[in-house]
């Protein structure tokens, strides 16, 4: 995977995060139904605050994201 750097008006930027959401107490409650009805919520989610996902796996009882979040943006708003 080639790693191109995006730009803004003064400034390239490349910035990767590594985001683990899991639920209260680690249970494993992303099943079926509720897999790909994350799925495409997180996706939605993402499309609406402009972050790419590059990468993404949901496991019974975390979630794993790799994102490019654009600098303009913060991690704690697009988290929150």
């Amino acid at each position: 995977m080639a790693t191109k750097t995006q730009s803004l008006a003064h400034t390239k930027w490349l910035c990767k995060y590594h985001i683990v959401f899991t639920p209260k107490y680690r249970r494993k409650v992303i099943y079926n139904q509720y897999r790909n009805s994350l799925r495409e919520i997180l996706r939605r989610l993402c499309e609406y605050k402009g972050v790419k996902i590059i990468e993404g796996e949901l496991m019974a009882d975390h979630v794993h994201m790799l994102v490019l979040i654009p600098p303009k943006i913060s991690v704690s708003s697009f988290m929150g």
